[in-house]
């Protein structure tokens, strides 16, 4: 008896807890209902033919009809395939470097330097799309620009870099970097601070080599975090940097082939159409097809390695 009183009073304090915690959160969880989950009721847009006329409601249905707009065009395998190839290259080449500038930055044990290096990586991430973009046009300007200065130096000829496409995919990559390496170097360095250094004491004891340890220690407990970030991009895989794919290459024509992605011809057509439904379709194929992906790629991480998974 004196045992079950202890049990159901220690559940009473644990009911009373968990309800001061849930009031606690309260407000949050309000918040995140009236800004996440409200405006959900938005998707209607995407299934009508918006008349402002005739209001929100009163708007006539079309179905699928607005999803013609992005399927039924030529330009719809362009913008697909730039929008993915150039996601997919960010991920790829991003992980790479940003997980190299970590494993650098853990190596300087000046805790100033730490601080000043942390500084000056992180500082582009601030940096507005505008302002980057009339900084890339100093640098690639055909009379002015610093790049054509160069290669005039070396005897090369000067590169009209607004009107070749080709070049444009290892520009906007290397913008890209300039910009994120910093913001994702530094998350895998705290992911790096948060490794146990017993085990690295251990394996300078065995001999093991700087980049052995890389091998065998930093990079195996650093995957969980990996995994994660990774799986955190490829549900935008199909959504791109609005800003670094319109003001970065200026909105120039002849770039197209390469720099225009699904948001570049969607904001365009709709400042031509001012159709709202077309935009709204746009944005939940890709809302659509970006959680579809994470729910694919968490499943295949849950076959391999389950305890790295998201959920």
């Amino acid at each position: 008896m004196e045992i079950k009183k202890k049990m159901g009073g220690r559940s009473r304090l644990l009911k009373k807890d968990h309800l001061q915690l849930c009031l606690m959160a309260l407000p949050a969880v309000l918040v995140i209902f009236v800004v996440n989950y409200i405006p959900m009721a938005g998707v209607l847009i995407a299934f009508k033919d918006i008349d402002l006329s005739k209001g929100f409601w009163g708007s006539d249905w079309v179905g699928f009809k607005n999803f013609q707009f992005l399927f039924a065009t030529d330009d719809a395998a362009r913008i697909t395939f730039n929008t993915v190839f150039m996601n997919l290259l960010f991920m790829i080449v991003g992980l790479v470097v940003s997980v190299g500038f970590a494993l650098l930055l853990n190596e300087v044990r000046s805790r100033r330097a730490v601080k000043a290096l942390q500084t000056t990586y992180f500082f582009p991430y601030f940096v507005s799309w505008v302002v980057a973009g009339f900084v890339v046009y100093a640098f690639l300007n055909v009379q002015y620009g610093m790049v054509n200065g160069v290669l005039n130096g070396m005897g090369a000829e000067t590169v009209n870099w607004y009107s070749e496409p080709q070049h444009w995919r290892w520009i906007l990559l290397l913008v890209w970097l300039w910009k994120f390496t910093g913001y994702y170097s530094i998350i895998y360095y705290a992911g790096i601070m948060g490794i146990d250094t017993q085990y690295y004491e251990a394996a300078a004891i065995d001999g093991a080599s700087k980049w052995t340890m890389v091998r065998k220690i930093t990079i195996p407990l650093l995957s969980p975090l990996i995994i994660t970030m990774l799986l955190l991009q490829i549900g935008k895989i199909f959504f791109a940097d609005f800003g670094l794919f319109y003001f970065v290459p200026n909105d120039t024509g002849a770039l197209y082939p390469t720099t225009d992605v699904i948001d570049t011809y969607v904001f365009r057509s709709f400042r031509v159409l001012g159709n709202l439904g077309m935009s709204a379709a746009a944005g939940l194929y890709q809302s659509v097809v970006g959680f579809v992906l994470v729910l694919l790629s968490n499943l295949f991480i849950k076959k391999v390695s389950p305890e790295n998974t998201l959920f």
